[in-house]
């Protein structure tokens, strides 16, 4: 602040406080005003953010033992007098204003190396009004001005529009619907940012964080990026084999080979067919599951019972026993 403003502007008269309030009257004065006129609270209203402006600049000086010192001082000395900003002619004999007062000011006329940035900040003990950060290392740096907060919410969508893709809109309540693109292969928890619908700052302001939540599937189920599903063969199809055809994601069948054998729980790997997104392609994980009929029909009872017959001797528990010892 030029030192001009000081002769200009009464910091008392701003926080509405006497020329001999306690410090704790002062910070009680700022805090209260400052939740009042905060541009969270009043977004768009500039009477709002200019006196949020003032009441911070005012703060930063009078919370300030030496600051407000020397801010009496000028005021004293300064009464309604006007002076030149710089070296030129003026008032007190052709000597400039900060040529006058300039001894109460470190670094021979500067304004005070401790300052800090009053454009829409906040001081670091009332860091906690608004959930702003605080000053790093000490007041002996400016605070660059900062973007506003970031927001949260959270959202539910359809397994189709996580595999897809899709856009969803989220209400605010002064009624306003803010557009929310959701990309193809989204996880369950996954956030997307919103950019720029965050709460307001001095530097602009935040995103808004969506966390997106994505509602099961009755077939198919995520593992990373790949989709695992069960699919039914018949006993002949698990022992002799077979080509079978499966769904996908995409609308479309495949065929799978079922190999002679195959056990129910094996599991076959379908190259890229899985989740697809911009970094990877996931694959289709098919679990074999062998159906065993609930009822047979006489023909086809004799035909199991052949079997049966055909392979009595073999033991498909022979080795539970070894595989079950402690």
């Amino acid at each position: 602040m030029a030192s001009q403003d000081w002769v200009d502007k009464d910091f008392y008269k701003i926080l509405g406080v006497a020329k001999d309030a306690s410090d704790a009257d002062i910070k009680k004065a700022y805090r209260k005003l400052a939740r009042q006129h905060h541009p969270d609270t009043n977004a768009g209203d500039t009477a709002s953010e200019k006196k949020f402006k003032d009441i911070s600049e005012a703060y930063s000086v009078l919370s300030d033992a030496d600051e407000r010192q020397q801010y009496d001082a000028i005021r004293a000395m300064g009464g309604g007098a006007r002076f030149a900003p710089g070296g030129g002619g003026g008032a007190a004999g052709g000597a400039g204003f900060e040529d006058l007062f300039g001894g109460l000011f470190t670094g021979g006329g500067g304004r005070h190396s401790g300052s800090y940035s009053t454009a829409g900040g906040i001081p670091p003990e009332f860091a906690d009004l608004f959930g702003g950060g605080g000053f790093g290392g000490g007041q002996s740096f400016q605070r660059a001005p900062q973007k506003g907060a970031d927001r949260t919410a959270s959202t539910s969508i359809s397994f189709a529009g996580s595999i897809r893709g899709t856009t969803i809109g989220l209400r605010e309540p002064d009624g306003e619907v803010i557009d929310v693109r959701i990309p193809a292969g989204i996880k369950d928890g996954q956030k997307v940012r919103v950019r720029g619908k965050g709460q307001y700052g001095p530097a602009g302001y935040g995103d808004l964080m969506v966390t997106v939540s994505v509602k099961p599937h009755d077939f198919y189920v995520r593992d990373g990026d790949n989709l695992r599903i069960h699919v039914p063969v018949t006993f002949p199809e698990a022992a002799l084999g077979a080509d079978i055809e499966v769904p996908t994601i995409d609308g479309d069948k495949v065929k799978v080979r079922v190999a002679a054998g195959t056990p129910s729980g094996r599991t076959l790997r379908v190259k890229g067919r899985g989740v697809k997104h911009t970094k990877a392609t996931g694959d289709l994980l098919v679990t074999i599951d062998v159906a065993v009929p609930r009822k047979l029909n006489k023909e086809a009872e004799e035909a199991v019972k052949s079997f049966a017959a055909a392979t009595a001797g073999e033991d498909v528990r022979a080795e539970l026993a070894a595989k079950a010892r402690l």
